[in-house]
């Protein structure tokens, strides 16, 4: 028998809806090489974002039909999204007004930009106030709305799994039945974030995944003040995770939070990763090179570092700390084996542990 061709055999292949392997033997080498980096690094400006939000209250009069966010879109990706698995963006509500209940499999966490003890977001029935830089989590599957009853606007910044979940293809939303707020617990014996800290009842059984949480940032910056003491992470400074305090996993199971301090003249040393995340700057000013991409940020703008590209962070000042909010994916990677991280003096990337890695003495 005469041997096949094997462009003709490729095409008989297609029409059955088959491939053979051999036709994507290309994508295997350069797999060698690791990941593409997927989207840009890039950085959305508080000058330019802020004016717009306040246009944005003009232009959504109310907040009753839609949620008045400006979401951040990657200009290297196609499809929406901060990164190819997140989505961060930041939402405003004006003196009064009430964000509606609902609840999706997404999960999403809101970091307080402009907050007040009075404003605040109902997670299943928990109060949780929304006072500066505090992270309040609405876990999958979550009742959650935003309450302002004060005379000033509320505005914090969002991020959510949206684009791993649609690529997931199990995207589920549902309204509140019948209202626009949900019910408050009455009491606060009921609050299972009672249950989250150092004691909790014995003749209970504790939920460990999916409760409503809040992080306030006075106790947080305290820690961070205290822990950047010791020498921290060489790439990422004196870095701390948000942890679910029950499990002590990470935030979420698709995200995970951290705050990293940048002390006065510190520059980091490069690495790259197979995780992808987007920050926000709490104070201070300074650089983040991504690749070949100088992200110069001040307080309260957002950037973002695409999976597996090199960066550094420097702190442009010498005398004051820098402060960055971050949300990642790591989770996601790590629940399937596939979190890598390659610093820059080393030729091949190795497992890391998601605790930093401390500074060599």
């Amino acid at each position: 028998m005469a041997p096949k061709d094997i462009n003709a055999f490729n095409d008989e292949l297609r029409e059955l809806h088959i491939s053979g392997q051999w036709q994507y033997e290309d994508l295997l080498e350069k797999a060698i090489h690791g990941p593409r980096p997927k989207g840009e690094p890039y950085i959305w400006k508080w000058n330019n974002v802020y004016p717009k939000l306040v246009q944005a209250c003009d232009a959504l009069p109310e907040s009753y039909t839609a949620r008045r966010s400006l979401l951040f879109d990657n200009p290297g990706l196609q499809a929406h999204g901060t990164t190819h698995t997140l989505l961060m963006g930041i939402q405003i509500i004006k003196p009064g007004e009430i964000a509606w209940a609902h609840r999706h499999t997404m999960a999403a966490i809101r970091f307080v930009i402009q907050g007040n003890r009075n404003a605040y977001t109902v997670v299943d029935g928990e109060v949780c106030p929304m006072e500066d830089y505090d992270l309040i989590l609405t876990p999958q599957w979550t009742w959650h709305d935003h309450h302002n009853p004060t005379d000033r606007t509320t505005i914090w910044l969002d991020a959510l799994d949206v684009p791993l979940i649609r690529s997931l293809n199990a995207p589920f939303y549902e309204p509140y039945a019948g209202n626009r707020v949900q019910p408050v617990r009455l009491h606060e014996s009921e609050y299972l974030q009672l249950r989250a800290g150092p004691v909790r009842p014995t003749w209970e059984k504790p939920k460990k995944e999916n409760f409503p949480m809040r992080y306030r940032w006075k106790e947080i910056e305290s820690k961070l003040k205290a822990l950047a003491k010791e020498p921290g992470s060489p790439y990422d400074g004196a870095s701390i995770e948000y942890v679910n305090p029950i499990a002590g996993r990470s935030t979420l199971s698709t995200l995970s939070c951290w705050i990293q301090m940048l002390r006065p003249g510190e520059r980091t040393q490069r690495h790259r990763h197979t995780s992808s995340a987007a920050y926000f700057v709490v104070q201070g000013e300074g650089t983040t090179l991504v690749g070949e991409k100088a992200l110069q940020w001040e307080r309260h703008d957002c950037f973002v570092i695409p999976n597996w590209l090199w960066h550094e962070h420097a702190n442009a000042s010498k005398t004051e700390e820098a402060i960055l909010f971050s949300v990642n994916d790591i989770p996601v990677l790590s629940a399937f084996g596939l979190y890598r991280e390659q610093p820059e003096n080393s030729l091949r990337a190795f497992e890391a542990p998601v605790v930093p890695v401390p500074a060599p003495k």
